[in-house]
């Protein structure tokens, strides 16, 4: 089923992946004493090489990897325009090294190779916890010039004890708090200190799937704004990932300090206090982006490459100089994914709300995919697993997904648990003794070892993708029906000192973050109830086996179909009994007979349809009551972290599609368009991300709630992969207009080619144009009812419109029987 991709053209000429064949240089560290490695703040340091060419080569090829962050110059020309190399990996088991066509930068006569070194996610602070020296104390570069003379002559050049290293004018680099740039410091004019050779042990590097860091886009600032002498704003217009270039650097000596962050206070400074984070011990973990450049005597420009901010303000401090909007430039600096699906419709805000969900994913992928790009950047399971089948819709995830998921394996511990995030800055595999190493096998987070090679999997038709991870996802759904059969929630125990027989299956202990970010209630005087901060011992004690057993029962039987499509034809049953018997302890469990839910969220409500867990006969009284909740709230959404982007489908796939839209199109708090209409260019972590008092809360770019646009594609515009499809072969398109939109479109690039939606309702007519690419079928439900398949070519069909109020507030008038739709997410 579906079209296996394989693996690329210059990775299956060598299958182990090495880059190149063979390595003959050696690992070198620069000549660093343990005082200053032990600094807080550490620099940069220059490894060099001078030699000598008897004539311009026919060709040369470079080889570089390093543990750390790295850029090469040649004869003072930098070379590639890779940013961040090698990129972020569990170092102790992957290392990726990149490839380099050098020829036009190398000259007869004397030649020189500098290799710029600082400590990046290797040694340099990882996560929300701003963990150092991670993955070892000591940076290393390796790097292999091969150059072909012509004429059968050549030669190879390789990092050994022959090279020197030599200060930078980096003096100070960290990719999460920022770069210090020191113009006055000439690497020339300094005393060279040998290499330490051999010092460092790392994996034989290989070669990356994914596309490289790159500085994908330029953009002029919205604005700057003096807010008083010396000091002034500047506005991207954006929250986003990246750096700011500075063309102005005043007088030798002259300092300017940027300083990043995503929020603006009510007096117009920029506030980072939101992403300040509590220790255990009670204590507060300042976080900071810092950028600093110190003029030298010759105009330089500043753009520090070797950290990454994610922001859209920069409090500049220039004292005694004015500064121009024109001499910054806003520099985009994520992974270079090819993009593939665009959105258009009718309404403004909707389109922008995209565009926020686009931003917040764009703003997350330096390389791994992470939560945030302020004061985490780590790359959470739960996240990805979460927003991976939207992602797909956007970008080519294909070769990134296969990435971050060789680092979801390394990171895996022998007894199934994976990491929370991968790479693991607290690597809980070697630390079998951490407490919090439970986090990573919360319901919905540890889920994605199994459920994001799952969408790559529909997305891409990938079964390499399947195999390659087949051992880890079997140990992580056997470690979670392990947990369910011998852990039990104190609540159980209480109930029953024996477990009941269907227990062996309720997968309640021992920790499950659960739903996560629901909206906060209030008090009578109108304050936010934060049951976690209030008593987290309670809040993350709860009983969640509800959530548990949910996911237990969705991986278990995607496990099964991965199976059964790999060929473990007695896996696949197998997984699939448990599965069965995993739903009915569910239902046991936590199903009423009258077809509530015992958590009694909208949740809870959303999951149980979402995965197939409630009974045919009953699954309207569980819709009627999802739809209760949403009413006795007021018309707003009660879900969190886990169920916000299943919402929206499954009120539609349920005949509820005009409820769907208003929530979508409702403002205020918590809704989606109350992010914008509180000036989100990006989505927050926390529905109340920027209080009705203008007050920052936690991070506001996080993509998991921008999941609902997955709403916009396969419902709005209603591009949907058919059932039991792969890679696209087979598709649906059924629109489902409302909310008073009169047009939407979606151009999507598919693995089988181009496909293009877009339909509009115009004098009581609904008209809609497609593309079918060749090699694929195509069955268009009109919103009639009429359905046909469609050969591959661009076609045109109509029908009368449909009627849709644009009042989304108006109470429902009619009750449509709960049958679920062919294409009911997830699927």
């Amino acid at each position: 089923m579906g079209n296996t991709l394989k693996t690329p053209p210059d990775l299956a000429q060598n299958p182990a992946g090495t880059a190149p064949v063979k390595w003959t240089a050696a690992w070198i560290s620069p000549a660093e004493s343990e005082p200053t490695a032990a600094q807080d703040e550490r620099g940069a340091y220059i490894l060099r090489r001078s030699f000598a060419l008897p004539a311009r080569p026919a060709a040369a090829t470079l080889y570089a990897t390093a543990l750390g962050v790295y850029e090469v110059f040649l004869n003072g020309i930098r070379v590639g325009d890779i940013e961040l190399a090698p990129g972020s990996t569990s170092y102790d088991e992957t290392l990726y090294a990149q490839k380099y066509d050098v020829a036009d930068l190398l000259i007869p006569g004397g030649n020189r190779i500098d290799v710029v070194l600082s400590d990046g996610w290797f040694r340099g602070r990882n996560s929300g916890a701003q963990r150092r020296n991670v993955w070892g104390n000591t940076t290393a570069a390796l790097a292999q010039l091969e150059i072909d003379l012509g004429s059968g002559a050549g030669m190879t050049l390789g990092t050994d004890r022959d090279w020197i290293t030599l200060p930078s004018p980096i003096v100070r680099t960290d990719l999460m708090t920022g770069q210090t740039t020191d113009f006055r410091i000439d690497p020339d004019r300094a005393e060279p200190g040998p290499v330490r050779v051999g010092v460092v042990t790392p994996p034989t590097p290989t070669r990356s799937p994914a596309p490289p860091v790159r500085r994908v886009e330029e953009r002029k600032p919205a604005a700057l704004t003096r807010l008083r002498d010396g000091v002034s704003i500047l506005d991207a217009g954006q929250n986003l990932s990246g750096w700011v270039r500075l063309t102005s650097l005043g007088p030798d000596g002259t300092e300017t300090v940027l300083e990043f962050g995503e929020h603006l206070d009510a007096g117009g400074d920029l506030t980072t206090a939101h992403l300040d984070m509590k220790t255990p011990q009670g204590g507060l973990l300042e976080f900071r982006q810092t950028d600093r450049v110190i003029a030298g005597k010759s105009p330089g420009v500043f753009e520090p490459r070797h950290t990454v901010h994610g922001f859209r303000y920069v409090r500049v401090t220039h004292p005694g100089r004015e500064l121009s909007i024109d001499d910054f430039t806003v520099v985009v600096v994520h992974s270079d994914l090819e993009r593939r699906g665009w959105f258009r419709c009718s309404d403004p805000d909707l389109e922008r709300l995209h565009e926020a969900a686009l931003w917040s994913f764009r703003s997350n992928i330096v390389d791994v995919p992470t939560d945030c790009p302020t004061r985490e950047r780590s790359g959470w399971t739960g996240d990805y697993q979460v927003f991976a089948p939207t992602a797909a819709k956007l970008y080519d995830v294909h070769g990134f997904s296969r990435k971050w998921l060789q680092s979801v394996r390394d990171d895996q511990c022998d007894d199934g648990l994976p990491a929370a995030f991968s790479p693991d800055s607290a690597r809980i595999r070697h630390h079998p003794g951490n407490p919090s190493r439970v986090m990573g096998g919360s319901a919905g987070w540890g889920d994605a070892t199994v459920l994001v090679p799952w969408s790559i999997y529909e997305a891409y038709g990938d079964t390499e993708l399947l195999a390659e991870s087949w051992d880890s996802m079997t140990r992580w759904v056997d470690y979670a029906l392990h947990l369910a059969k011998t852990a039990r929630h104190p609540s159980r125990i209480a109930r029953s000192e024996t477990p009941l027989p269907h227990e062996q299956y309720i997968w309640d202990a021992p920790f499950h973050y659960g739903e996560w970010l629901e909206p906060k209630r209030r008090r009578a005087d109108g304050s936010l109830i934060d049951p976690m901060a209030e008593n987290p011992y309670a809040y993350m004690s709860a009983d969640r086996g509800e959530v548990g057993t949910a996911f237990l029962y969705r991986t278990t039987k995607t496990l099964s179909r991965i199976a059964g499509i790999l060929g473990h034809t007695e896996a696949a049953e197998r997984y699939r009994r448990v599965a069965e018997s995993v739903r009915e302890a569910w239902q046991t469990e936590f199903l009423t007979p009258e077809g509530h839910t015992r958590e009694d969220t909208q949740g809870a409500y959303v999951r149980a349809l979402a995965f197939g867990l409630i009974p045919g006969p009953l699954r309207e009284a569980a819709t009627e009551r999802l739809v209760q909740l949403i009413h006795d709230a007021g018309d707003r959404l009660g879900t969190g972290f886990l169920s916000s982007g299943l919402l929206l489908p499954v009120l539609a796939a349920y005949g509820h599609t005009d409820l769907a839209y208003r929530l979508l199109l409702r403002r205020g708090t918590p809704s989606w368009l109350g992010m914008l209409e509180r000036g989100a260019t990006t989505v927050w972590e926390d529905w109340e991300g920027i209080d009705e008092r203008g007050v920052a809360h936690e991070s506001l770019n996080h993509y998991s709630k921008g999941a609902v646009i997955r709403f916009l594609h396969e419902y709005l515009v209603g591009l949907r992969q058919a059932p039991d499809s792969a890679g696209w072969e087979r598709f649906d398109i059924e629109p489902r207009p409302g909310g008073g939109i009169t047009s939407a479109s979606f151009d999507f690039i598919s693995p089988q080619g181009r496909i293009d939606v877009a339909w509009e309702i115009a004098n009581e007519e609904f008209r809609i144009d497609f593309t079918v690419p060749q090699g694929t079928s195509a069955r268009l439900t009109l919103p009639d009812g009429t359905s046909t398949v469609y050969p591959p070519g661009t076609h045109l069909a109509s029908c009368p419109a449909p009627v849709i109020a644009n009042d989304t507030h108006v109470a429902r008038t009619t009750r449509p029987r709960a049958v679920p739709s062919r294409n009911l997410p997830p699927r």
